[in-house]
């Protein structure tokens, strides 16, 4: 009986959700616009109310998931019985009407967070009923669209499962909670940025207010997009991790222009310029997430990520247009206080470079937009089918990339206002050497493509410029302090935690970048025929297949080979690549074998089905180099934006031992 009224009991925590943000963003609206302290804490009380039913219907979601309640809609055409316990978690948002739950869900604990945590001020009204305007949609969509709690009258006696690719890995645990805690916590920027612009206060309060809110949805952000790199190279079963598919994509902008935002910020910050540029980036961030979930939600493109044809494609796009006019609509209302009013001194300045690396990433957002589109806009107009492949991505962003990696080397070595010239001369005599000397370097070592070869000598640059800023802050310190260097070293990291993340970051930054260079640049593909007690050379390793195998568990069944590779007549490892079958009715999807190592991985894929009788095997063999350094580089990344979350402003006695002028001082 109990397990009967789990639907309605889930629909109706959704529907109170719904009111109450309803009613939280007119009353948060109508409070502040008549200053009524008692409306704003009401609808503060309904944000967290809001949460609290949210989390409720999530319960409801996942009791109805582990106890098998085919009853409930979702259950009956996403679970099955058999599926481990951990599956049966991420189903709620392995499909459609669960993944706008997790998102609702999140969307409520964000506000509720930002309700009780959000010092008073005239924008945090303003920006919490924006936060609950946008759970309005979210919440109707879910109540009214796609509600997953409905009752089947007839239910089945067991489902069909998750999407085959999503059990295969337990990177599904990870990489969409990660993506939507990026997505969602970038609200919480936006909903200040229209605050600041409704009570025509768009200075810096609403960043300062804003700055670790924007710093976590960036680093969630991040970690997703790293996290569904590596899922997709452990899973798909092609041996890349970034194949340029629209879902990447459209996750892929929205990071590109809250990276530039987190940049430009520091610029109103400390000069009081480019106001009108960061809500332009905030806003084009939030409207570049909404039309993002339109197209994988739409069905209108085809992506091993996407979640098909379903019902709210026509709502989000209506959001999408809805927001963005209403937003730039208010930015244009607004254009007299927000336009600067400070003047750009010399472009070759922290700020110049700041502009410059802002325009860059602008520039790759709109190339990726438009190959991302151009398909859909084609066939809009013509009804032919057309596709935009790597070739144009690659082509398109890599110089622009190279360009991004040249300014971030010399742009925290140049001061605010106006460069010295003796100074500028020295830094740039010393971060050109070190771009030479690397790429001479990798040349000799036979880095001889030019992609990989450049990537390798803007890295040395890089390199170079976190040392002059490591030792431009920690040599003052040295000869001021009568204590050893790791003293001071730890002194700097703790006193300068902000500036010591963005160096941590860029750090990251190089080796990522330097990762992906070689191992797209020097990557070795092929497919090989092996018959069993056979061996076959490959790019220095000897391929042995051993031995077929099959194994079966209630949630699945395996085949596959047993390869051991052997190098120069020693035992490397052993793989077994294999080919898994989820339910009686699913599709065969591969699982690879990888043998990682910190200078290149060794991944095998099977081509070729595997049973009783089968006398070979047809496996894809890739050999990519430094993939590994991607995801290392991607941790470095979160650890340096965790680090960086810790920290303020510097004491101006701390900046007055590195040499540096205060805010306002004559350049």
């Amino acid at each position: 009986m109990f397990d009967l009224e789990l639907g309605p009991l889930g629909s109706a925590s959704v529907f109170l959700a719904f009111g109450l943000a309803v009613y939280g963003a007119v009353a948060g609206i109508v409070g502040a616009a008549r200053r009524d302290a008692r409306l704003q804490t009401s609808a503060r009380l309904a944000a967290v109310a809001g949460f609290i039913l949210a989390t409720a219907a999530v319960v409801v979601m996942q009791a109805a998931l582990l106890t098998n309640d085919f009853s409930v809609t979702y259950v009956a055409g996403h679970s099955r019985i058999a599926s481990p316990t951990w599956v049966k978690v991420v189903t709620m948002w392995a499909a459609l009407e669960g993944s706008i739950l997790l998102w609702s869900w999140l969307l409520t604990g964000y506000t509720a967070l930002l309700a009780v945590t959000a010092p008073l001020s005239p924008l945090r009204p303003y920006a919490i009923s924006i936060m609950q305007a946008v759970q309005v949609f979210f919440l109707g969509v879910l109540a009214f669209i796609a509600n997953p709690f409905k009752v089947v009258p007839l239910p089945p006696l067991d489902g069909p499962g998750p999407n085959e690719l999503l059990q295969n890995h337990w990177m599904m645990a990870v990489h969409p909670l990660l993506m939507y805690l990026g997505f969602v916590g970038l609200t919480v920027p936006f909903a200040y940025a229209m605050a600041a612009l409704i009570t025509r206060r768009p200075g810096t309060e609403w960043m300062a207010q804003t700055r670790r809110w924007t710093l976590t949805g960036w680093g969630f952000l991040s970690g997703a997009i790293v996290a569904g790199g590596w899922w997709s190279y452990e899973v798909l079963g092609w041996g890349g991790y970034w194949a340029w598919d629209p879902v990447e994509n459209v996750s892929f902008m929205p990071w590109l222009t809250a990276t530039a935002f987190i940049h430009s910020v520091q610029v109103q910050e400390r000069r009081r310029m480019l106001k009108p540029w960061n809500v332009l980036l905030i806003v084009t961030t939030f409207s570049l997430s909404i039309l993002g979930t339109f197209l994988t939600r739409s069905g209108v493109v085809s992506s091993v990520h996407a979640f098909g044809n379903g019902p709210v494609g026509p709502a989000f796009l209506v959001f999408f247009l809805l927001v963005t006019l209403t937003a730039f609509g208010l930015l244009a209302l607004r254009w007299d206080d927000v336009r600067d009013r400070a003047d750009l001194d010399s472009i070759v300045s922290r700020e110049g470079s700041f502009l410059g690396v802002n325009i860059l990433f602008v520039t790759l957002t709109a190339a990726v937009l438009l190959g991302t589109l151009f398909p859909l806009i084609v066939e809009a107009f013509t009804g032919d089918k057309v596709t935009v492949g790597a070739p144009f991505f690659d082509q398109t962003t890599l110089p622009l990339w190279l360009l991004v990696l040249a300014l971030m080397g010399i742009g925290p070595l140049l001061p605010w206002r106006r460069a010295e010239q003796q100074r500028l001369a020295r830094n740039l005599a010393l971060l050109t050497g070190a771009l030479v000397v690397s790429g001479a370097l990798a040349w000799l070592l036979g880095v001889h493509k030019v992609y990989p070869a450049l990537t390798v000598a803007l890295a040395g640059y890089n390199l170079m410029s976190l040392y002059l800023l490591l030792s431009g802050a920690l040599v003052p310190r040295l000869r001021l302090a009568n204590r050893g260097a790791l003293h001071v070293l730890r002194s700097y990291a703790v006193e300068s935690r902000r500036r010591v993340g963005s160096m941590i970051v860029h750090f990251a930054v190089v080796i990522v970048a330097v990762g992906v260079a070689f191992s797209s640049g020097y990557r070795v593909d092929e497919q090989i025929r092996l018959d069993f007690g056979s061996s076959a050379e490959f790019s220095g390793y000897t391929l042995t297949a051993v031995d077929r195998f099959m194994e079966r568990t209630p949630a699945r069944i395996s085949a596959g080979a047993v390869i051991e590779v052997t190098r120069g007549g020693r035992p490397v490892t052993t793989l077994r690549p294999r080919l898994n079958l989820f339910g009686e009715a699913g599709r065969t999807v591969p699982t690879p074998a990888v043998y990682y190592t910190a200078t290149h991985d060794l991944y095998l894929n099977l081509n070729s089905s595997v049973g009783p009788d089968t006398t070979f095997v047809v496996l894809r063999v890739v050999k990519s180099p430094l993939v590994t350094w991607i995801w290392v580089g991607g941790a470095i990344l979160l650890f340096g934006t965790a680090y960086s979350l810790g920290g303020g402003r510097r004491p101006a006695t701390a900046r007055a031992v590195a040499g540096e002028k205060p805010e306002g001082a004559p350049a």
